[in-house]
């Protein structure tokens, strides 16, 4: 941080200025502020069932209706394949792991609109704003991984069509993956929509068609070769295609599809950062 000091003839000698580098996360800036992160994370749990009945119940109800409606519309009435797997746990392992990535992008796009009013009266790193985010859908996802465990765990003991293998091990660098690439989208989107807000309801389109190009209601090994290369261009369909494998035993791995994945990841982060600190410093005049 520079200072600048006026000399007695009213001459300026000294520029105080921020320091600022466009890949910075302000990871240390963030430290110092996690007490805030997570009075943001508890205020978002306390913002998304205040007044409701059910209470975070609903943090198993809603995957399990979604699961529910995938069953009847995908698997009786369409007819999808599940590669043999009982549909409970087949579409409920789509779910569990897509919802943590849809929620946690849906929410950080419009961070810079939703708290505009906060953002304009007092200073504190914006980033803290995207992190609770992530966080506060990483807890949420635990709960609902919980639930998914649960189902697994009945047809494990119950069946002989699981094969669990080793590759499970890899599901924290999943939801690494996840939340990078969500909170890298997230910070694009949220600097966009200062100007474009259209961009908030082409996104929540977009997330929906997304999760079509992604196997969540499909295996991958259901998909012809001419169009699989189009489904592995989304780094998503790795990260699903891993954590089914991992835990139902059938699908498809690939070390080179989750290296992409993971790359992908990092340089959309890179990116999102790079536009989120040019833009966090002018967003108040144009929100």
């Amino acid at each position: 941080m520079k200072r600048e000091n006026v000399t007695n003839r009213g001459e300026w000698t000294e520029i105080i200025e921020p320091k600022t580098n466009l890949f910075d996360l302000k990871l240390r800036e963030l430290w110092r502020y996690r007490d805030l992160v997570m009075m943001f994370v508890r205020r978002d749990f306390v913002a998304n069932y205040k007044q409701t009945i059910l209470g975070p119940l609903w943090f198993f109800i809603q995957p399990l209706l979604t699961t529910v409606m995938f069953i009847f519309v995908f698997g009786k009435v369409a007819g999808l394949s599940t590669d043999g797997l009982p549909m409970m746990a087949f579409y409920l392992a789509g779910v569990t792991i897509w919802n943590y990535f849809s929620e946690t992008l849906n929410k950080t796009a419009s961070v810079f609109r939703d708290n505009a009013q906060i953002f304009g009266k007092v200073y504190f790193p914006r980033l803290t704003m995207p992190f609770s985010i992530v966080i506060s859908n990483l807890i949420r996802f635990l709960i609902q991984f919980a639930l998914f465990i649960g189902v697994w765990g009945y047809y494990l003991a119950t069946t002989d069509v699981l094969h669990p293998n080793a590759y499970l091990l890899l599901t924290p660098f999943l939801v690494l993956m996840m939340g990078l690439l969500a909170l890298g989208f997230g910070m694009i989107f949220s600097s966009l929509t200062t100007k474009y807000r259209d961009l908030v309801f082409l996104l929540t389109f977009g997330i929906q068609l997304l999760m079509y190009a992604t196997p969540v209601i499909y295996p991958l090994s259901s998909i012809s070769e001419k169009y699989k290369m189009v489904i592995l261009v989304n780094p998503m369909s790795a990260i699903v295609e891993t954590f089914r494998y991992g835990f139902l035993g059938t699908g498809s791995f690939s070390w080179e599809q989750l290296t992409y994945s993971f790359s992908f990841s990092v340089s959309i982060l890179l990116i999102g950062t790079v536009i989120f600190n040019r833009v966090e410093k002018s967003f108040t005049d144009t929100v």
